[in-house]
Protein backbone atom coordinates (compact mmCIF):
# COMPACT_ATOMS: atom_id res chain seq x y z
CA UNK A 1 0.00 0.00 0.00
CA UNK A 2 2.83 2.38 0.77
CA UNK A 3 4.29 1.95 -2.70
CA UNK A 4 0.93 2.34 -4.43
CA UNK A 5 0.17 5.47 -2.38
CA UNK A 6 3.54 6.99 -3.27
CA UNK A 7 3.17 6.04 -6.94
CA UNK A 8 -0.26 7.65 -7.21
CA UNK A 9 0.74 10.85 -5.41
CA UNK A 10 3.81 11.13 -7.63
CA UNK A 11 1.58 10.76 -10.70
CA UNK A 12 -0.32 13.81 -9.46
CA UNK A 13 2.88 15.84 -9.63
CA UNK A 14 3.87 15.68 -5.98
CA UNK A 15 7.47 15.34 -4.83
CA UNK A 16 7.18 12.13 -2.82
CA UNK A 17 9.53 11.02 -0.06
CA UNK A 18 9.17 7.33 0.76
CA UNK A 19 10.25 6.83 4.36
CA UNK A 20 10.88 3.27 5.52
CA UNK A 21 13.32 0.79 7.02
CA UNK A 22 13.87 -1.39 3.94
CA UNK A 23 16.57 0.38 1.93
CA UNK A 24 16.69 -1.95 -1.06
CA UNK A 25 12.90 -2.14 -1.30
CA UNK A 26 12.66 1.65 -1.01
CA UNK A 27 15.26 2.24 -3.71
CA UNK A 28 13.47 -0.20 -6.02
CA UNK A 29 10.17 1.60 -5.42
CA UNK A 30 11.74 4.92 -6.37
CA UNK A 31 13.17 3.45 -9.58
CA UNK A 32 9.79 2.00 -10.58
CA UNK A 33 8.01 5.31 -9.93
CA UNK A 34 10.54 7.29 -11.97
CA UNK A 35 10.38 4.79 -14.83
CA UNK A 36 6.68 5.55 -15.20
CA UNK A 37 7.38 9.20 -15.99
CA UNK A 38 10.56 11.24 -16.27
CA UNK A 39 8.98 14.20 -14.50
CA UNK A 40 8.03 12.23 -11.38
CA UNK A 41 9.94 13.18 -8.26
CA UNK A 42 10.45 10.41 -5.74
CA UNK A 43 13.15 9.54 -3.24
CA UNK A 44 13.72 7.15 -0.38
CA UNK A 45 14.87 8.18 3.09
CA UNK A 46 15.53 5.71 5.88
CA UNK A 47 13.47 5.72 9.07
CA UNK A 48 12.83 3.05 11.67
CA UNK A 49 9.53 3.75 13.40
CA UNK A 50 10.39 1.31 16.19
CA UNK A 51 13.20 3.65 17.22
CA UNK A 52 12.40 7.10 18.63
CA UNK A 53 16.00 8.11 17.91
CA UNK A 54 15.59 7.19 14.23
CA UNK A 55 12.33 9.15 14.02
CA UNK A 56 14.02 12.21 15.50
CA UNK A 57 16.96 11.90 13.12
CA UNK A 58 14.62 11.67 10.13
CA UNK A 59 12.58 14.69 11.21
CA UNK A 60 15.69 16.77 11.86
CA UNK A 61 17.19 15.90 8.47
CA UNK A 62 13.92 16.68 6.69
CA UNK A 63 13.52 20.07 8.37
CA UNK A 64 17.11 21.00 7.56
CA UNK A 65 16.20 20.75 3.86
CA UNK A 66 13.54 23.45 4.36
CA UNK A 67 11.10 21.68 2.07
CA UNK A 68 7.35 22.31 2.36
CA UNK A 69 5.21 19.44 3.62
CA UNK A 70 1.66 19.31 2.31
CA UNK A 71 0.76 15.67 2.95
CA UNK A 72 1.90 13.20 5.59
CA UNK A 73 0.59 9.63 5.21
CA UNK A 74 1.26 7.52 8.30
CA UNK A 75 1.06 4.18 6.53
CA UNK A 76 3.65 1.85 8.10
CA UNK A 77 2.39 -0.97 10.25
CA UNK A 78 2.59 -4.57 11.34
CA UNK A 79 0.12 -7.16 12.60
CA UNK A 80 0.07 -10.31 14.71
CA UNK A 81 3.75 -10.16 15.67
CA UNK A 82 4.61 -12.50 18.58
CA UNK A 83 5.21 -10.76 21.90
CA UNK A 84 8.32 -8.60 21.78
CA UNK A 85 9.51 -5.14 22.75
CA UNK A 86 11.31 -2.49 20.72
CA UNK A 87 14.73 -1.09 21.57
CA UNK A 88 12.90 1.70 23.42
CA UNK A 89 11.14 -0.86 25.60
CA UNK A 90 7.63 -0.51 24.11
CA UNK A 91 5.35 -3.28 22.90
CA UNK A 92 6.18 -3.76 19.21
CA UNK A 93 2.74 -3.06 17.69
CA UNK A 94 2.27 0.01 19.88
CA UNK A 95 5.49 1.72 18.81
CA UNK A 96 5.53 0.75 15.13
CA UNK A 97 1.84 1.26 14.42
CA UNK A 98 1.22 4.25 16.65
CA UNK A 99 3.90 5.83 18.85
CA UNK A 100 6.47 6.28 16.07
CA UNK A 101 3.82 7.98 13.93
CA UNK A 102 2.74 10.13 16.87
CA UNK A 103 6.27 11.43 17.36
CA UNK A 104 6.92 11.89 13.64
CA UNK A 105 3.70 13.86 13.13
CA UNK A 106 4.41 16.13 16.08
CA UNK A 107 8.01 16.77 15.02
CA UNK A 108 6.81 17.76 11.54
CA UNK A 109 3.71 19.61 12.71
CA UNK A 110 5.23 23.09 12.47
CA UNK A 111 6.23 22.37 8.87
CA UNK A 112 2.71 21.13 8.09
CA UNK A 113 1.26 24.29 9.65
CA UNK A 114 3.47 26.56 7.55
CA UNK A 115 2.79 24.57 4.38
CA UNK A 116 -0.94 24.13 4.90
CA UNK A 117 -1.14 20.37 4.80
CA UNK A 118 -2.88 17.29 6.04
CA UNK A 119 -2.18 14.03 7.79
CA UNK A 120 -3.82 10.69 7.08
CA UNK A 121 -3.46 7.71 9.37
CA UNK A 122 -4.58 4.33 8.04
CA UNK A 123 -6.12 2.32 10.84
CA UNK A 124 -9.24 0.77 12.27
CA UNK A 125 -10.96 1.22 15.61
CA UNK A 126 -12.76 -1.97 16.47
CA UNK A 127 -11.44 -2.67 19.95
CA UNK A 128 -12.36 -1.52 23.47
CA UNK A 129 -10.48 1.29 25.25
CA UNK A 130 -6.74 0.95 25.64
CA UNK A 131 -5.63 -1.59 28.20
CA UNK A 132 -2.22 -2.53 29.50
CA UNK A 133 -0.96 -5.99 28.58
CA UNK A 134 1.17 -6.25 31.70
CA UNK A 135 0.05 -8.95 34.08
CA UNK A 136 -2.40 -10.52 31.63
CA UNK A 137 -2.15 -13.05 28.84
CA UNK A 138 -0.56 -11.41 25.80
CA UNK A 139 -2.67 -11.24 22.66
CA UNK A 140 -0.99 -10.14 19.43
CA UNK A 141 -4.41 -9.43 17.92
CA UNK A 142 -5.38 -7.35 20.95
CA UNK A 143 -2.08 -5.44 20.80
CA UNK A 144 -2.59 -4.75 17.09
CA UNK A 145 -6.18 -3.60 17.62
CA UNK A 146 -5.23 -1.27 20.45
CA UNK A 147 -2.44 0.29 18.40
CA UNK A 148 -4.97 1.03 15.66
CA UNK A 149 -7.49 2.48 18.10
CA UNK A 150 -4.69 4.71 19.38
CA UNK A 151 -4.18 6.03 15.84
CA UNK A 152 -7.83 6.99 15.53
CA UNK A 153 -7.94 8.62 18.98
CA UNK A 154 -4.77 10.52 18.08
CA UNK A 155 -6.21 11.64 14.72
CA UNK A 156 -9.41 13.02 16.23
CA UNK A 157 -7.56 14.85 19.01
CA UNK A 158 -5.04 16.32 16.56
CA UNK A 159 -7.87 17.61 14.38
CA UNK A 160 -9.52 19.28 17.38
CA UNK A 161 -6.25 21.02 18.27
CA UNK A 162 -5.69 22.24 14.72
CA UNK A 163 -9.22 23.65 14.54
CA UNK A 164 -8.95 25.30 17.96
CA UNK A 165 -5.67 26.95 16.98
CA UNK A 166 -6.92 28.04 13.56
CA UNK A 167 -4.14 26.16 11.78
CA UNK A 168 -4.56 25.14 8.10
CA UNK A 169 -3.93 21.46 8.84
CA UNK A 170 -6.45 18.63 8.61
CA UNK A 171 -6.19 15.10 9.98
CA UNK A 172 -8.22 12.08 8.94
CA UNK A 173 -8.24 8.38 9.76
CA UNK A 174 -8.32 5.89 6.90
CA UNK A 175 -9.48 2.27 7.03
CA UNK A 176 -8.56 0.47 3.78
CA UNK A 177 -10.32 -2.73 4.87
CA UNK A 178 -8.71 -6.11 4.18
CA UNK A 179 -5.90 -5.63 1.68
CA UNK A 180 -3.78 -8.42 0.21
CA UNK A 181 -0.37 -7.34 1.51
CA UNK A 182 2.49 -8.73 3.59
CA UNK A 183 0.66 -7.50 6.69
CA UNK A 184 -0.78 -11.00 7.03
CA UNK A 185 2.58 -12.79 6.86
CA UNK A 186 2.60 -13.35 10.62
CA UNK A 187 -0.55 -15.47 10.59
CA UNK A 188 0.03 -19.06 11.65
CA UNK A 189 0.67 -21.41 8.74
CA UNK A 190 -2.82 -22.94 8.44
CA UNK A 191 -4.43 -19.49 8.49
CA UNK A 192 -2.03 -18.32 5.78
CA UNK A 193 -2.89 -21.33 3.61
CA UNK A 194 -6.59 -20.58 4.02
CA UNK A 195 -6.07 -16.87 3.40
CA UNK A 196 -4.47 -17.22 -0.06
CA UNK A 197 -7.53 -18.37 -2.06
CA UNK A 198 -9.86 -16.13 -0.05
CA UNK A 199 -7.69 -13.05 -0.56
CA UNK A 200 -8.00 -13.24 -4.33
CA UNK A 201 -11.78 -13.03 -4.04
CA UNK A 202 -12.51 -10.91 -0.97
CA UNK A 203 -9.41 -8.79 -0.28
CA UNK A 204 -8.66 -5.49 -1.96
CA UNK A 205 -5.50 -5.13 -4.02
CA UNK A 206 -2.78 -2.83 -2.63
CA UNK A 207 -3.73 -0.24 -5.26
CA UNK A 208 -7.36 -0.35 -4.20
CA UNK A 209 -6.40 -0.02 -0.54
CA UNK A 210 -4.05 2.86 -1.28
CA UNK A 211 -6.78 4.71 -3.15
CA UNK A 212 -8.46 5.52 0.18
CA UNK A 213 -5.32 7.23 1.50
CA UNK A 214 -4.88 9.08 -1.79
CA UNK A 215 -8.51 10.21 -1.63
CA UNK A 216 -8.00 11.57 1.89
CA UNK A 217 -4.79 13.31 0.88
CA UNK A 218 -5.63 14.74 -2.52
CA UNK A 219 -9.34 14.71 -3.39
CA UNK A 220 -10.75 18.19 -3.94
CA UNK A 221 -13.87 17.38 -1.92
CA UNK A 222 -11.68 16.57 1.10
CA UNK A 223 -9.94 19.95 1.08
CA UNK A 224 -10.43 21.52 4.49
CA UNK A 225 -12.37 18.50 5.75
CA UNK A 226 -10.86 16.82 8.82
CA UNK A 227 -11.72 14.57 11.71
CA UNK A 228 -13.20 11.92 9.41
CA UNK A 229 -13.03 8.16 9.48
CA UNK A 230 -12.91 7.00 5.87
CA UNK A 231 -13.75 3.47 4.79
CA UNK A 232 -13.80 2.66 1.09
CA UNK A 233 -13.75 6.38 0.32
CA UNK A 234 -16.83 7.13 2.42
CA UNK A 235 -17.19 8.84 5.77
CA UNK A 236 -18.18 6.26 8.39
CA UNK A 237 -18.58 6.12 12.15
CA UNK A 238 -15.65 4.56 13.99
CA UNK A 239 -16.15 2.59 17.19
CA UNK A 240 -17.66 4.40 20.22
CA UNK A 241 -14.41 4.41 22.29
CA UNK A 242 -12.65 6.40 19.56
CA UNK A 243 -14.96 9.38 20.23
CA UNK A 244 -14.21 9.46 23.96
CA UNK A 245 -12.71 12.94 24.38
CA UNK A 246 -11.26 12.10 27.80
CA UNK A 247 -9.55 9.02 26.40
CA UNK A 248 -8.20 11.06 23.48
CA UNK A 249 -6.72 13.66 25.83
CA UNK A 250 -5.36 11.00 28.19
CA UNK A 251 -3.66 9.14 25.34
CA UNK A 252 -2.16 12.36 23.95
CA UNK A 253 -0.76 13.37 27.32
CA UNK A 254 0.69 9.92 28.00
CA UNK A 255 2.16 9.70 24.50
CA UNK A 256 3.91 13.05 24.96
CA UNK A 257 5.42 11.72 28.18
CA UNK A 258 6.55 8.49 26.52
CA UNK A 259 8.34 10.23 23.64
CA UNK A 260 9.63 13.18 25.66
CA UNK A 261 7.54 15.94 24.11
CA UNK A 262 5.93 18.92 25.76
CA UNK A 263 2.18 18.87 25.22
CA UNK A 264 1.24 20.88 22.15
Amino acid sequence: MGYETARHLASLGMHVIIAGNEKEEGAAAVRRIKEEGCERKAEFVYIDLTSLKSVRNFAQAFKQRRLPLHVLVNNAGTMMVPERNTEDGFEFHFELNYLGHFLLTNLLLDTLKRSGGGAAAPGSSTCPPLLTTQGICYSSHGAYSQSKLALVLFTYYLQEQMMAGGFPVIANAVDPGMVDTALYDNLWSLAQAMKKPVAKILFRTPAEGASISVYAAAASEMEGVGGCYLYNGEKMQSSPPSYDSELQAELWKKSCELVGLKEV
